[in-house]
Parts: structure tokens; C-alpha cells; sequence
């Protein structure tokens, strides 16, 4: 065989290999969305929890004490302020998350590109 000939047959089948590479690629994952339905339903969860939890102090104090409902207010307010910050900590939480899968996929990426040069 010939030089020009074995850097053909070499070509030809490094793009075969790269076809090959392409067809058996990952798929994107589906259950992304499944994860940010998760999120929202876990966000809207804490909210309402938390609400809940103060109205039910709010109203036992009130209950036991004979007040006006000045602590079913105020415990109200409290549970839909832990809600917020709670949801604020879990949205945080996932956009770490997310960076960090992002970071870590161009870093792969780019690990790929130094490899071929």
C-alpha cells in the first residue's frame, strides 16, 4: 500500500468512527422537566406549610389565652415569611445545582476539544 492511499483509508475511517460517535451520542435527559415540576410543587408545598404552621400556632395561642387574633395575624405572618425563605433556599439550592451540571458539561466539553487538537 501506498502512503496516500493509508491517510485515505485512515480518513475514511475516522469518519466512520465520528458517524458512529454521533448516532450512539446520550440522549438529552427527559426528566430535567421532571426536576423543575418537582421543584415548583416542592416550593408551592413550603409555602403553604408554612402558612399552615403559623396559622395553627397563631390560632392555638389565641384559643388558650382568649385573645383577639392578634397572634393568629402575627404567626400567619411569620409562617408566610419561613414559607418565603424557605422557598428562596430551595430555588437557591437548584440554580447551584444547575451551574454546577453546567460547570462540569463544559468542562467535559472542553476536555473533548483539547483531546482531538
Amino acid at each position: 500500500m501506498t502512503d496516500p492511499d493509508q491517510q485515505q483509508r485512515l480518513q475514511q475511517l475516522e469518519a466512520k468512527l465520528d458517524a458512529a460517535k454521533k448516532r450512539n451520542a446520550p440522549k438529552p435527559r427527559v426528566d430535567k422537566t421532571v426536576d423543575q415540576t418537582h421543584l415548583a410543587w416542592r416550593m408551592v408545598i413550603e409555602l403553604v406549610v408554612g402558612l399552615l404552621i403559623g396559622f395553627g400556632i397563631g390560632w392555638g395561642l389565641d384559643w388558650l389565652l382568649g385573645t383577639l387574633p392578634i397572634f393568629l395575624m402575627l404567626f400567619t405572618l411569620l409562617g408566610l415569611a419561613a414559607g418565603i425563605k424557605t422557598m428562596l433556599r430551595s430555588a437557591t439550592e437548584m440554580q447551584n445545582k444547575q451551574m454546577a451540571d453546567a460547570a462540569a458539561q463544559s468542562a467535559h466539553v472542553e476536555g473533548k476539544t483539547d483531546e482531538g487538537a
